[in-house]
């Protein structure tokens, strides 16, 4: 069970999605505006966010900024809006995952899992207890999974969610090439999507590794094929 809000201003989906998410077994919170969501974020705990674009008192994209700025929950845009360069924007302003309206309950089902599990929240949205996994070093990157924290030549970092999911994804399989259909299933949790996705991570990535797909030093890319992480040489 997790703990969900509902962010929707329309009556009958919100009261449809609410019973779809509660014969799931989640634990279901809803509003009809951004600012209720935030005041309901700021003062409780969320495992994730289900959040729509069209609110009536403030763009779902400045909400999604402003959430960011005062909680790392994970949040899926649910939009009627279909332009690539849009859903780029806000998966680059903090959203983990994203669904075209009109969708089914099923699928937003299976996407919450799957934010679920990236996030590492189990039963309750309560954390598995694991061993604490090793720092992983490739050249001057370094990777603390325990502490999701990055560093370049002793530099910290500055990466958002994904992309240090991604950066973490990749140093554990150093010198390997890993396709695009085998990031997206492991880093994204979706067997199935568009390359572009990965793409415009691993340029975000990429700039703030110093480097260019034109003058790589660590991210290689094999058209066709995929990427490797691997020291300069």
């Amino acid at each position: 069970m997790a703990s969900v809000l509902l962010v929707e201003d329309d009556h009958f989906v919100r009261a449809a999605l609410i019973r779809h998410l509660t014969d799931a077994s989640h634990s279901v919170r809803s509003v009809g505006t951004a600012l209720e969501a935030l005041r309901e974020i700021s003062q409780l705990h969320f495992d994730v966010v289900i959040l729509d674009l069209g609110l009536p008192d403030l763009d779902g994209g400045k909400a999604l900024k402003m959430l960011r700025g005062i909680a790392d929950v994970p949040v899926i845009i649910a939009t009627a809006r279909d332009d690539e360069a849009g859903i780029v924007r806000l998966l680059n302003d903090g959203a983990d995952d994203y669904l075209t309206k009109p969708f089914s309950a099923e699928h937003l089902t299976a996407r919450i899992a799957a934010v679920l599990r990236r996030s590492g929240a189990g039963a309750g949205g309560r954390r598995a207890a694991a061993p604490p996994p090793r720092v992983i070093s490739v050249g001057g990157i370094s990777v603390d999974p325990t502490r999701r924290a990055a560093t370049l030549d002793g530099r910290e970092l500055d990466l958002t969610r994904r992309e240090f999911d991604l950066l973490a994804y990749l140093a554990e399989r150093p010198g390997r090439v890993v396709s695009r259909k085998d990031l997206l299933a492991e880093v994204w949790n979706q067997p199935y999507g568009a390359d572009k996705t990965v793409d415009v991570h691993l340029s975000w990535l990429r700039r703030k590794l110093g480097e260019s797909a034109a003058s790589p030093r660590y991210l290689h890319t094999y058209r066709g094929v995929g990427v490797k992480l691997e020291p300069p040489r």
